[in-house]
C-alpha cells in the first residue's frame, strides 16, 4: 500500500471530501455513507472505495477484490475519490 503523507489536500475546495465521480469502463454502488463498490459495466466486482476521516483531511482507500483468492488487496490511499476509482481503471 502507498501513502503519500507530502502531498495535502486542497482544502479551500469542497473536492477533496466529495463521492467519486462515474468513470468510463467502471460503475460505483454506494453501499453507505462512504463506502463505494466498483464494479464493470457487466456487474463484476472490481473492489472498492472506502472514505476515511483523519485528522488531516479526507482519504480514500482503493481495495481491488482478488476472486481467485477470495481476499481484497489495498491498492493505496488518496486524497481524491477520483484518483481511487481511477485505480480499476487500469486492471
Amino acid at each position: 500500500m502507498t501513502i503519500l503523507d507530502f502531498v495535502r489536500p486542497d482544502t479551500t475546495s469542497s473536492a477533496a471530501s466529495a463521492a467519486p465521480l462515474p468513470r468510463a469502463g467502471v460503475r460505483l454502488v454506494e453501499l453507505n455513507d462512504g463506502l463505494w463498490r466498483v464494479t464493470r459495466p457487466d456487474g463484476d466486482v472490481l473492489g472498492y472505495v472506502e472514505k476515511l476521516l483523519e485528522a488531516a483531511g479526507t482519504r480514500y482507500r482503493a481495495k481491488r477484490m482478488i476472486v481467485s483468492q477470495q481476499r481484497f488487496v489495498s491498492v493505496g490511499e488518496f486524497w481524491s475519490a477520483d484518483d481511487a476509482v481511477a485505480c480499476f481503471r487500469l486492471g
